[in-house]
């Protein structure tokens, strides 16, 4: 197999240029990469820019690297939106420490509809020299574009993928080097629960988180709870409770309707103080009897609860442990805020 990729003198002039006009940051990074139009841009615009999916289509190739800080609440990150044609791993053009050292995702993007053999050369070849550069990567595959795709065909098309990349690992005796695998589309929320439990993985205060999760759902009666950024779906943490893709697509469609009932009465511009630290609340009951539940935490945070009706008769108690759990998770947020700061104060100094 060759997995040699040819970089032309103009791709190598304008990306060494981008690396060269920005200062590189010290924030964790995820890299989308993958080939040509394969949706590397789709994905960041949609998950977040909040772009409607299908504005999508008249994206332009990426020529250039595409960077975004994300900075919400424990999401904080920069990623970075390589072009397909450039072969950042010719060391004649590029430093792979400075692109990778401090990565902390490095997702790659395969079209599921498109024939994938030249992107598995090309994962292969990405993934094996992103580690030795860091060892402490973690990869990640969406197998992109499944909308449309029958069930059967999704399953194959990642055993197929998942079976040729541990065989080629496994030929190069680097099977110890794992990967991730997602079916995800731009057109439902499995983009989105695809990069929830990809930076779950970047947050370190998830442990923590998921088991304040987990003592408000036993002391509550709440079978399950999501701790969601509000402006991109993603949620940050869950309880340790199996994550139900029907319920989650309800707590994620909860957040769109208080959305747009929100852009259509909206808030006045003038607020006094009292009225805006006012949280927000919304309650709504399904068919089979069940509530769905939503609490602000604070601007960028919102947890968002499945239970039972019958349990949701005791809602003064589950709003006094609601209380409870904002207040640790402030703390953590509070204690998180300023390590960062601490640390980013120790690398100027250096």
């Amino acid at each position: 197999m060759d997995y040699d990729y040819q970089t032309t003198n103009n791709d190598s002039d304008f990306v060494t240029e981008t690396l060269d006009d920005q200062v590189l940051s010290d924030k964790p990074r995820i890299l989308l990469m993958g080939l040509q139009r394969s949706g590397k841009s789709s994905i960041q615009r949609v998950v977040f820019g909040k772009m409607p999916p299908n504005d999508t289509l008249y994206l332009e190739s990426t020529t250039k690297i595409q960077k975004e800080d994300i900075t919400r609440s424990f999401i904080d990150f920069q990623i970075w939106d390589f072009p397909g044609q450039v072969d950042f791993f010719d060391e004649m053009a590029y430093d792979p420490q400075d692109i990778f050292g401090t990565v902390g995702a490095l997702i790659f993007v395969i079209d599921a509809q498109d024939d994938y053999n030249e992107a598995l050369h090309r994962l292969f070849t990405t993934v094996t020299s992103a580690y030795r550069v860091n060892s402490n990567i973690t990869f990640e595959v969406l197998i992109h574009k499944v909308d449309g795709l029958s069930d059967d065909y999704k399953i194959d098309t990642q055993r197929d993928v998942q079976q040729r990349m541990s065989d080629a690992l496994a030929d190069a005796q680097l099977e110890y080097i794992h990967l991730t695998y997602y079916l995800t589309s731009i057109y439902d929320n499995s983009i989105y629960e695809a990069f929830s439990k990809i930076i779950q993985k970047l947050i370190r205060e998830l442990p923590t988180l998921e088991n304040l999760l987990n003592v408000l759902c036993s002391n509550s009666g709440i079978d399950k709870a999501y701790l969601f950024d509000t402006l991109t779906k993603i949620y940050i943490a869950t309880d340790s409770s199996p994550v139900d893709m029907q319920s989650y697509e309800l707590c994620s469609d909860m957040i769109d309707v208080c959305i747009d009932v929100e852009c259509i009465y909206g808030y006045q511009q003038q607020v006094t103080t009292a009225s805006s630290e006012a949280e927000a609340s919304s309650l709504i009951k399904l068919d089979n009897g069940d509530v769905l539940y939503m609490r602000e935490v604070n601007r960028l945070l919102v947890l968002i609860c499945l239970l039972r009706q019958d349990n949701f008769e005791k809602h003064g108690l589950i709003d006094y442990n609601f209380q409870c759990f904002k207040e640790a998770v402030t703390e953590v947020f509070e204690f998180s805020r300023k390590r960062n700061t601490q640390q980013q104060q120790q690398q100027q100094q250096e």
